[in-house]
């Protein structure tokens, strides 16, 4: 899988849409609703930047959708105006290249012509970071939901670990993988136990399918619901090589807490572990070697672990489609 990783192609941010004309600027777009759900067409979007007296408008769609092109990156207020409604307004910063998908506006019904700030509560935003998390993949193609591109995220509700997690169980993505990894094991004759022919590949299948899924639920949403842990890797992305390789490597053993400080992850070497026993049971008699093979499997996954992160700190940030970078409120 890694390999196929590594020699992927980087495919274009979203489908569809036109690239703006200069490859240092971004895109602004956003949905208007009001406060019954119903997209709100016709509204007026103006895009000012902060501390400029310049500014930019736009009018959503039937959809609700407004969209601005060709954007310097910097910090920007949102101001959103619709009849009978009141305007609401938020403040966004927009990274070079960046396709910005802004939070929600949810505008209320006008009452002596009053203005409303859009803000959210914590719970929200952490709820479009994974929202913004689970449209993440890997040259638009594998899942990349735990990573965080995020500068502020939010810690996670058991309930948010549990959605990404079966978001990659369930993914396509999941069963290509294990079909690809029993054909492998097939041709080599691995676990012989399990003997040649479809009666073989499908226990060699059922094994690896099990195998991924169980690392995925253990690792990032049963221990880390258990110990109060963030099972995502959080992109650093600055710094020098050698720093950013040291903390890529450093977050294989260490995570962040929900109460938001480095602590030992539990989760995720208990998690391995947990996997790694799992799939001793699986295997046929003959090809079990106890707590031997349990720990020698953990610390491999450990291991993979810590060199995934360092593709996610140099390489995968630059082919994930959808990468979402700040979703916030204004002070």
């Amino acid at each position: 899988m890694i390999a196929a990783l590594l020699t992927a192609g980087a495919r274009a941010q979203n489908a569809g849409q036109t690239l703006p004309e200069n490859p240092v600027a971004g895109t602004i777009t956003g949905t208007i609703t009001d406060s019954d759900g119903a997209l709100v067409a016709a509204a007026k979007v103006t895009l000012a930047g902060t501390g400029s007296k310049g500014s930019r408008t736009a009018v959503s769609g039937r959809d609700g959708r407004f969209r601005f092109s060709d954007v310097a990156a910097g910090e920007f207020t949102l101001k959103v105006e619709a009849a009978g409604l009141a305007s609401g307004s938020m403040v966004v910063t927009l990274h070079a290249g960046e396709v910005y998908e802004a939070a929600p506006f949810v505008l209320r019904v006008a009452t002596a012509n009053s203005e409303v700030m859009v803000t959210l509560s914590p719970q929200d935003i952490a709820e479009a970071q994974v929202k913004a998390e689970e449209q993440q993949r890997v040259i638009g193609f594998i899942p990349n939901y735990f990573v965080s591109y995020d500068k502020n995220p939010e810690p996670l509700r058991a309930k948010q670990k549990f959605g990404l997690g079966f978001h990659v169980v369930l993914d396509p993505t999941n069963f290509l993988f294990a079909g690809l990894n029993a054909g492998i094991e097939q041709a080599e004759d691995t676990i012989p136990g399990y003997h040649g022919g479809a009666e073989g590949f499908g226990k060699r299948y059922g094994a690896a399918l099990a195998l991924s899924s169980s690392a995925t639920l253990f690792r990032g949403s049963i221990y880390p619901a258990l110990f109060r842990q963030d099972p995502r890797y959080f992109y650093k992305g600055t710094g020098t090589v050698w720093a950013r390789a040291r903390y890529a490597l450093a977050t294989a053993v260490v995570c962040k807490g929900d109460n938001g400080r480095w602590q030992p992850n539990y989760s995720g070497i208990l998690g391995d572990l947990s996997a790694g026993a799992l799939a001793n049971a699986y295997y046929p008699a003959s090809s079990r070697n106890g707590a031997a093979l349990t720990f020698e499997g953990g610390l491999l996954s450990t291991a993979g672990v810590g060199f995934g992160h360092l593709l996610q700190e140099f390489v995968f940030r630059h082919l994930t489609t959808h990468a979402q970078r700040t979703i916030s409120t204004p002070p």
